[in-house]
Order: C-alpha cells, then sequence, then structure tokens
C-alpha cells in the first residue's frame, strides 16, 4: 500500500522542487483585506524583495489580466495582485466606484502585507488609481508605472463627449461594452484572446463599471486628474501601445518626472498580448525607478 502513495507524493516532491530552482515563486493562498470603508479586498502575493510591486487593474477587469507578468516579476521582486472593490473576488458593497475608493483599496492591500517599499503598476483606469494610492502613501511609494494609460493628463474632456462615449453601455452594457472595447485590440492580436476580453469585460458589474468611468471621467472634466499629479512627487513611466499618441510635454507639466515607452504595434491589453515585449521594458522601469535618485521635497 505505501508503494502505492510514494510514486505521486515523489512526483509532486519533483514538480515543486523544479518550480523553486526555476525561480518561479509560488503563491501564497488568495487572502482578503478590509477597505477604509470596510469593504473586503482580495488580494495574491508571489516573490520577496524589495521594492515590492503592485499591480492594479483596470476598467472592468481584474488581477488576472496580470497574469503574465507574474513568473517573470516574481523572481526578483514581491508581487502583490489585487481586485479593487466591485471586481474579480473582492466586494461590491460600496455606494459609489471611485478613483479614491479604489486608492484606499490599495492602500489597504499595502498595509496587510506590511510593505514598505512599493512601486505601483496601473493598467488602463488603474493609471489614475496608482496616483491616487500614491498620494495616500507619500512615504513608501517610490514610482510609479502606467501600462497603455495616462497619454494625456491634460486630455480636455467634456460632459457631452462622455455622454456619447457612455451611451451605448448605459442602453445596453455588454454589446456596449464590446463595442467600446474593441478598438482596442491591434489587428494581429490572437482571436481568442481578444474574444476573452471582450466576454469578460461585457460580464462585469454594470453599475460598478458606470459608477467607476462616471468618476474617472469626471476627473478629466475638472481637471482634478492633472491637479492631483502636481501634488505627487515620484517618477512616473509608462509603457504604452501605440494607438494612441502620448502628448509627453502636457504630463511633465504636472509631473515630477515623466518618461513613456511606446511598443510598435502593441494594443491596450499589452500586457497580454505582447507578454515578451512588455515584460522586457517592465523590468526595465522597475530598474530605473528603483536606482532612481532621493524624491525632491
Amino acid at each position: 500500500m505505501k508503494n502505492k502513495f510514494r510514486s505521486p507524493i515523489f512526483f509532486l516532491l519533483m514538480i515543486l522542487t523544479v518550480l523553486v530552482h526555476s525561480g518561479y515563486a509560488a503563491a501564497e493562498c488568495p487572502r482578503m483585506t478590509v477597505s477604509q470603508d470596510g469593504t473586503p479586498i482580495s488580494y495574491e502575493v508571489f516573490g520577496q524583495g524589495e521594492p515590492a510591486l503592485i499591480f492594479v487593474h483596470g476598467w472592468s477587469c481584474d488581477g488576472r489580466y496580470f497574469r503574465e507578468q507574474i513568473p517573470a516579476l516574481s523572481k526578483q521582486h514581491r508581487v502583490i495582485v489585487l481586485d479593487l472593490a466591485g471586481h474579480g473576488h473582492s466586494g461590491s458593497d460600496r455606494g459609489r466606484f471611485t478613483m479614491k475608493s479604489f486608492g484606499e483599496d490599495v492602500k489597504a492591500v499595502a498595509d496587510a502585507t506590511g510593505s514598505t517599499k512599493l512601486i505601483l503598476i496601473g493598467h488602463s483606469m488603474g493609471g489614475v488609481v496608482i496616483g491616487e494610492a500614491a498620494r495616500l502613501m507619500p512615504d513608501r511609494v517610490i514610482g510609479l508605472i502606467g501600462v497603455d494609460t495616462l497619454e494625456n493628463i491634460e486630455y480636455p474632456m467634456t460632459e457631452a463627449m462622455v455622454a456619447e462615449m457612455t451611451a451605448p453601455l448605459r442602453k445596453d452594457f455588454k454589446t456596449g461594452t464590446r463595442g467600446f472595447v474593441q478598438p482596442m485590440f491591434h489587428p494581429d492580436t490572437d482571436a481568442n484572446l481578444r474574444e476573452w476580453i471582450l466576454s469578460d469585460m461585457a460580464a462585469a458589474p454594470p453599475a460598478v463599471a458606470m459608477s467607476a468611468m462616471d468618476d474617472m471621467m469626471k476627473q478629466y472634466i475638472t481637471g482634478d486628474l492633472a491637479r492631483s499629479f502636481d501634488t505627487i512627487r515620484v517618477p512616473v513611466i509608462t509603457i504604452n501601445g501605440d494607438l494612441w499618441p502620448v502628448d509627453v510635454a502636457a504630463n511633465r507639466r504636472h509631473m515630477m518626472s515623466f518618461d513613456a515607452v511606446v511598443l510598435k504595434k502593441a494594443d491596450h491589453f499589452l500586457m497580454l498580448a505582447s507578454p515578451v515585449e512588455f515584460n522586457l521594458e517592465l523590468e526595465k522601469a522597475v530598474q530605473r525607478l528603483t536606482n532612481s535618485p532621493p524624491k525632491n521635497n
């Protein structure tokens, strides 16, 4: 009887040994913490080493969208992936889903993990969120990395533009979301990946999605987004696809420092569609921020 169990156990141990020596860091069990307003926030931790990297997903996405980055980055860093409130496995009992409250979600995870030196990495809407989180943790955050986001924080958005853009979403969220997201892909993006993203985002809770969208767009309309970066005294690097231009001059008028890397033939979901090229640039950006000079106060 013992021999029947020895083989599978031995095989499992061999797999774990290979994973450890290959540098792939196994995750802890998914954990929960509580945001400032009491909303449960789900997160996972991989690897060790400072600065810790906190990944923040975009609108109607969740932590799974960074699955291609975990093996590469967790070899040398503590990688933390979370689901913002109303997304993934986190709670959704919140009246309004704002960029500020999402920033509190990120801070709650940083507090729960005991991370004292942080680089925040945000995709799409997550770029706005990490700015809010950096304002809440000025003594811990050493830099921000945007992922196809923050192309122009001065963008002259109007209420009429937002109303036109969001009308299809309010009429039929699933169909409207697919139409909204479809132009964000490069023509060569894998068809299966494209369909997974479209279907996944279209299945998001409409009330959460529209609350978050309205608050994010309001920051552009009022100019609050640009003004918020006047107070964030850490360097910012973005890694963007080439679908939309990046206004470097506009961003530098408000950011302590700003640099943009643009990947050719890469789309809005470049961390999934172009993971090899993206991970290389992400590692470079992390290294730059880690070795950056002290912040100017």
